[in-house]
């Protein structure tokens, strides 16, 4: 097991490798076959979406090319077809133009789980304007009351791993959140251009989140409660469901004026596992 600051041979792992006896694996995508994603474990999000990101989400961003999921931030520029849509955000509305595409994958819809170990093992860009994330949202009721788990994101130099819920608003987010500064984490000048590894350890008490064996954030589920008047009580104990994408700019990802397109975001497998049960 790994410790912050230090480089983790995360190659040597056995493939599907349970993290303790008396798990299963009982979901993965290991990206082992080139092409387009499997669209009977992931579907896409479509246009601008939120934040105030500068990046037009489409499919055409998201590729399986050696045995990894890649997902490609690209500079370029096209009409945007929803111009002056009402039913757009502000933010979005009157972008006359698209200048950035990206791809944004999840599982809603197609799977979800409650309680377990999500396994992920990725390599980001470490660059100013890039916000890449691996996070979790709950499958019921709205924004923050299902619950949020941000298992990585990286921005403004820093690896974050957050959690979010609506303890004190029905709409409005309550945070517990840890911002490390990647100078801090590792003295290794080359750590983005390896692997590593972010786990989401989560049980009815506690969810814990790790990077390369090295916890970053816990959460105590036994005092987490939504506010009275929000559509779900408890937001962690419900199934949830991942989002894979790669943001640019925004509200959190910065400018994007020196940053380097094409940029890669690669997921080399992710996998989900759960206790064994009897008979199963």
């Amino acid at each position: 097991m790994c410790v912050a600051g230090e480089v983790c041979a995360a190659d040597t792992q056995p493939v599907h490798a349970p993290p303790h006896a008396g798990y299963e694996l009982i979901w993965s995508d290991e990206f082992d076959r080139d092409g387009t994603p499997d669209p009977s474990k992931w579907t896409f999000e479509n246009g601008f979406k939120r934040n105030a990101e500068l990046q037009w989400y489409q499919p055409d961003n998201a590729f399986i090319k050696d045995g990894v999921l890649v997902i490609e931030a690209r500079r370029e520029r096209k009409p945007n077809p929803r111009f002056g849509d009402p039913d757009q955000p502000e933010a979005f509305r009157w972008r006359r133009h698209i200048n950035y595409t990206s791809a944004s994958l999840q599982t809603k819809g197609l799977f979800q789980w409650q309680y377990g170990r999500l396994e992920v093992r990725a390599r980001i860009k470490a660059e100013q304007g890039l916000w890449p994330a691996i996070w979790t949202l709950g499958s019921d009721g709205r924004w923050p009351a299902n619950g949020e788990v941000d298992l990585m994101e990286y921005y403004d130099g820093s690896i974050l791993a957050n959690f979010a819920w609506a303890a004190d608003h029905p709409s409005k987010p309550r945070w517990k959140g840890r911002k490390v500064p990647l100078a801090q984490l590792t003295n290794d000048a080359g750590w983005d251009t390896r692997f590593h590894t972010w786990v989401m350890d989560w049980s009815e008490k506690e969810i814990t989140l790790s990077l390369d064996g090295a916890v970053l954030n816990r959460i105590d589920l036994t005092k987490v409660k939504n506010h009275p008047k929000a559509d779900v009580p408890l937001p962690f104990h419900q199934p949830h469901y991942l989002i894979l994408n790669l943001a640019l700019g925004g509200q959190q990802g910065g400018p994007v004026k020196d940053t380097t397109f094409p940029s890669r975001y690669e997921i080399d497998y992710v996998r989900v596992y759960q206790p064994q049960i009897e008979g199963r």
